[in-house]
């Protein structure tokens, strides 16, 4: 289990544990960031991360990236 901010670009994983307080992890399932859903990297832009969740591309910060395990 790794954060998805250090993961490989290209590569589908599984995401396996959310963490963060109540409020970032409904933010996160809101973007369709949920335990069990497929997730990667795209690319990165100005700090961020471009990724595919639930087909569609999504950016979110580092901090964020960091909160997400796959």
């Amino acid at each position: 289990m790794m954060p998805l901010a250090v993961a490989d670009y290209g590569t589908e994983y599984k995401i396996l544990k959310i963490g963060g307080n109540n409020e970032v992890k409904q933010h996160l399932a809101d973007l369709g960031f949920v335990v069990g859903g497929k997730v990667s990297i795209v690319n990165e832009a100005a700090g961020n991360l471009i990724v595919n969740v639930k087909e569609t591309r999504v950016a979110i910060g580092k901090d964020l990236a960091l909160r997400i395990m796959v």
